[in-house]
């Protein structure tokens, strides 16, 4: 009964996920009116199945990041009880931003969750020290890249018009934004698959490649259901972008979660492509300030959020 609890709220997470972050690498097509929301919201579901079918054979070392195995003790990071309680509160906090239309970071759920059931099992035997080197700082460090290399690269395309007055082709220009947001959400799907994985790692008939085409489904069906806020905030209420900077955001967005999911970094394609819009508004001087602390405070809350949540839910399985 516990692991059919287990895959039941792993595909909660999955399907949460996929309704906070399918449309983000598609975002700056939306809203850059290159393409209608629908087009845009299919675009993302079909590349991100297929980096999710490509996971199976290149993301093994973020499977076994996210399983909390080194994190916590393996005894505890072995439980049902232990992964049901950070499906339900990592799917549950990230819902809740859903709902709202924040994009957060699933990584981040992910971790606050592992560190709340961890804290009630063990205590302080949860090793930090992980924690800060693998998890924490890769997500610290990845909007702050993110958000100089989308201000270079705009400012950068820029400079170069104005220098030798390039000819604009607008077919070009949007058939590269359509190959780079295809492969930010191929990204996506290679870098959060296995997370989601992880946590139904211990269900010793479920093979990798049958459990992650499963969670597949479930993102994609989130997606295409529930990500429409969540779309609309990214898109237009950040701040207004043209054709070169939806295509200059994209460019960052897919380089770094590329990177990270080649060397298993757990870095947030949320706070990646997020950081490199921010980026470009910065550059263009368009960018809304109330919506941006709002998106911040929603990330200052997402680790202690699931934490909580996870928390409480592993102390009532534990009866």
């Amino acid at each position: 009964m516990l692991l059919i609890s287990l895959f039941i709220a792993t595909l909660f997470l999955a399907y949460c996920n996929g309704a906070n972050d399918n449309c983000k690498g598609v975002a700056t097509l939306f809203g850059s009116r290159t393409t209608s929301y629908q087009t845009a919201i299919l675009w993302a579901t079909f590349t991100t199945l297929g980096g999710a079918v490509t996971a199976t054979f290149l993301a093994g070392t973020l499977i076994k990041n996210f399983s909390g195995k080194g994190l916590v003790p393996d005894a505890i990071a072995n439980a049902p009880e232990f992964h049901i309680a950070v499906a339900l509160a990592a799917g549950l906090t990230v819902l809740i931003a859903t709902l709202i239309g924040f994009p957060i970071s699933t990584t981040h759920s992910l971790t606050g969750a592992i560190v709340g059931a961890g804290l009630v099992a063990f205590g302080l035997q949860v090793n930090f020290a992980v924690l800060v080197n693998s998890f924490i700082l890769p997500l610290l460090l990845s909007p702050i890249i993110a958000i100089f290399l989308g201000a270079g690269i705009y400012s950068l395309s820029g400079y170069i018009n104005s220098k030798w007055n390039l000819p604009v082709n607008q077919k070009r220009i949007d058939a590269c934004h359509f190959i780079s947001a295809g492969i930010i959400s191929f990204a996506r799907g290679l870098n959060d698959t296995p997370k989601i994985f992880s946590i139904v790692l211990i269900i010793e008939y479920f093979s990798i490649q049958g459990g992650m085409i499963t969670i597949a489904i479930a993102m994609a069906l989130g997606g295409l259901l529930n990500s429409q806020k969540v779309a609309i905030t990214m898109s237009e209420k950040i701040t207004s972008l043209n054709h070169i900077q939806g295509l200059s955001a994209n460019i960052v967005t897919a380089i770094l979660v590329i990177i990270a999911s080649r060397f298993g970094l757990p870095i947030s394609s949320t706070y990646v492509s997020v950081g490199s819009i921010f980026g470009v508004g910065l550059t263009g001087k368009k960018l809304n300030l109330r919506v941006s602390y709002q998106i911040l405070l929603s990330w200052i809350l997402t680790l202690p959020t699931a934490a909580i949540i996870s928390a409480i839910t592993y102390r009532l399985l534990q009866g």
